[in-house]
This record gives structure tokens, sequence and C-alpha cells, in this order.
């Protein structure tokens, strides 16, 4: 038996007793193994939809419980039903520990000390609302006493899962690179994180992180949840970057854009990209129709 699952076990009565201590509910947490009993495990809940965890020394284990609280309607109201998605980025210096997924009592390694890189990948998860899932935190042991820290963020949302959201950990998810249709684009013109009318001016590619990063010139920002695109080198032009999987095999080509889309980590991620000629189209057709979800001012 793993000394992971001991520990957990021994929190909850199963074996003898062990000292697990209660954080309050927060959105991130900061601590260190330094005041931990080797054998602990602290118990930690996180009720936010993003936010981060810092481990300094680590000692013992954490178990931390993430169960946002997300506006009515979407996916993980807590009525039992309903899917919900967790990504983590580990910090590049991330160091000490382990990350377990414990799903119903079971663990599942979900991020080794040595998966930390200068390059730290997203890890991804997600559960129904019926399944108890948590994140379990082993420490790891070293000869030495040098500092280590095991720091990472995390991001929730109840509809990573659906079409117009970014590829969950950049895994193959069928249908992630074809064109949205006329009744997604409308959907994501309202709900996306970013909106922008423009054009493509380059695309790297990273084989490494099997990403596509587009570089994009904005005509106009129709909307962004946090400051993506900005004016460079004193140009009154804004530009800015957009990320999408290496497999969807963007181009750069002439032609004007609606950008669509979820920041996540930091990081514009495509969802939809009509042409901006087509976009108008779809939206002025379902204007007469008056089924149009919401309104855009056009250029």
């Amino acid at each position: 038996m793993p000394a992971a699952w001991l520990r957990w076990a021994a929190c909850f009565g199963i074996l003898s007793a062990v000292l697990c201590s209660y954080s309050e509910d927060q959105c991130s947490w900061r601590g260190s193994g330094l005041s931990q009993e080797p054998s602990s495990v602290e118990q930690i809940s996180l009720r936010c939809a993003e936010g981060s965890l810092e481990w300094l020394y680590p000692s013992g284990a954490l178990r931390l419980s993430l169960s946002p609280r997300l506006p009515l309607g979407t996916a993980a109201t807590g009525n039992g039903s309903g899917r919900t998605t967790a990504c983590i980025k580990p910090a590049t210096y991330f160091q000490g520990a382990q990350i377990y997924l414990e799903r119903d009592g079971l663990l599942e390694l979900l991020l080794s000390e040595t998966d930390s890189s200068l390059r730290p990948r997203v890890h991804c998860f997600s559960w129904q609302g019926w399944e108890k899932v948590a994140l379990f935190l082993q420490s790891t042991l070293h000869q030495d006493i040098s500092r280590r820290i095991a720091a990472f963020r995390y991001e929730l949302r109840a509809d990573w899962s659906s079409r117009l959201s970014l590829p969950l950990n950049k895994l193959s998810v069928e249908g992630a690179c074809r064109p949205c249709n006329d009744t997604e684009i409308l959907m994501a013109v309202c709900m996306s994180d970013f909106v922008v009318h423009g054009s493509i001016q380059t695309v790297l590619n990273d084989a490494e992180m099997q990403e596509s990063i587009i570089g994009v010139s904005a005509t106009k920002i129709h909307r962004q949840k946090f400051t993506l695109f900005q004016p460079m080198d004193g140009s009154v032009k804004l530009t800015g970057s957009i990320r999408t999987l290496l497999r969807c095999g963007v181009k750069p080509g002439p032609g004007s854009f609606i950008f669509m889309g979820w920041v996540h980590f930091g990081e514009a991620w495509l969802g939809c990209a009509p042409r901006y000629k087509d976009f108008l189209h779809i939206y002025e057709r379902a204007q007469q129709a008056h089924k149009n979800p919401c309104e855009v001012a056009l250029d």
C-alpha cells in the first residue's frame, strides 16, 4: 500500500491517529512543511474557480479539495449531475512533492517531481457531479535540506468539455480542429473570453508543446477578459497571440477573421475563427430571424 494512501487513510481514522489540520475556505494557500509533522496530512479546501498553492519545504502530505462556487446554471452546481474540469499548471521550480488525483478513494499519479522542467505542462482532469475528487500532495524524501517549493496554479470550469472550449491538456479531442457551425459561432460571440476582429500575421509551431502560436493584428477588440492585445513598440496597432493545437495545421495567409476563445492560465486559446465576411452573413441572417443570443457592435 503506497505511503500516500496510508497517510490519507490515517487522517480519516482508518489507521492509527496522525495529526490532521484543516484550513478555512479560500482561493489560494501558502504554507510550510517546517511546521508540519512528517507523518501528518493537512486538509485544505479551496472554493474558487482559480487560484494557487505554494508549499515550502514540503513535509508530510496535503489533501486539497477543489469545490468552486460556480454560477447557477453551469454544470457544477452541486446538484449531483453535470461535469467539471480542473487544470493545474506547476511552477517551473516545482520540487519536493508528487501530486496524485484521488477519485472515490483511489489514487492516480498526476504529476511526479521529475515531470518538472523549464516548460511545465498543464495537467487536466474531469469528474461528474456524483464523484468525489481531491488532489493529494505527497512530499518526497531528499538527503539534503535545500529549499524546495511545490507550487502550482489551478483553474476550474464547468464548460471546458463543450465544443466552444479549448482542448483540455492539449489532448486529441474529437472535432477540436473542425470549423465551428453557425450556432457555435453565435454562441461563441456571446460567451468567449475574447472576441477580436483581425488578421493573421505569423504562425509559430512548437513541436515540443504540440502548439501553434498565432500572431494576430487586431482591427477591433469586441471583448477581452484580460489585456491580451495591446500596442507594441510604440505602434497604435493592437497585437497579440492566440494558441491552438499544432495538429490543426494553422497557416499564415491573407484575410480578415473574427477570433474567439478562452483564456487559460493567462494565455488565449482559440475556439472559433470564421472569416469576418462569413461571420457578418451568419450574424445578420440570425438578426433578421430574431435568433441572435446577444447583440454585437459590428465594425
